[in-house]
């Protein structure tokens, strides 16, 4: 009786030297390279997540065990204990729904790039309207809801600082202008 031994996955199997169906079996399970890569990317997502704000954190739905692993991460301070750590929250993060995690780091990614560009197009403006009169007209046009005479007043004192030689300027014109266009600029 010549008992073959069952194929081995690695280098003992050539291909077409397994039976159909078994071919089509480990066809079907990832491999140990693939479970790796995923383990690992289940570890960055969970630091990804614990780097969020504690507001954010509050309001994801996660399991308990996952959201203590997390909060456990955050105040590990070794290495080693927090390479641990960050191994454990992957773990649990098997369990935990991937994509709403996802969608709650890149919303988080998301926010701060809004409001960097709302920032930037704040800039933007207070620039163009202390070196330029049409900026003025422009800007009330966007915003007829403007008080116009208080925006005047804060270009004019703005320019007025402008012309200053660099050494006797203080720019608080220049930030009280800024402060006045803040709640106007909404990125959508």
């Amino acid at each position: 009786m010549n008992k073959r031994a069952a194929p081995h996955r690695g280098i003992d199997v050539h291909y077409g030297d397994a039976p159909e169906g078994e071919q089509a079996q480990w066809e079907e399970r990832p491999s140990k390279t693939q479970l790796k890569q995923k383990s690992h990317a289940l570890q960055t997502l969970g630091e990804e997540v614990s780097a969020l704000s504690d507001e954010r954190l509050a309001r994801l739905d996660m399991p308990e065990a996952l959201r203590d692993a997390i909060l456990a991460y955050r105040k590990t301070k070794s290495h080693e204990g927090r390479r641990r750590q960050l191994q454990y929250v992957g773990k649990l993060m098997r369990a935990a729904d991937e994509a709403v995690l996802r969608e709650a780091v890149a919303e988080a990614a998301l926010g701060s790039a809004k409001e960097a560009l709302r920032l930037h197009d704040i800039e933007r403006w207070r620039g163009e309207l202390i070196s330029d009169d049409a900026a003025l007209t422009r800007w009330l046009q966007e915003h007829p809801d403007t008080d116009t005479q208080q925006l005047r007043s804060l270009v004019r004192a703005a320019r007025r600082e402008a012309a200053l030689p660099p050494e006797q300027r203080q720019p608080r014109s220049y930030r009280e202008l800024f402060q006045f266009l803040k709640p106007f600029v909404v990125v959508p």
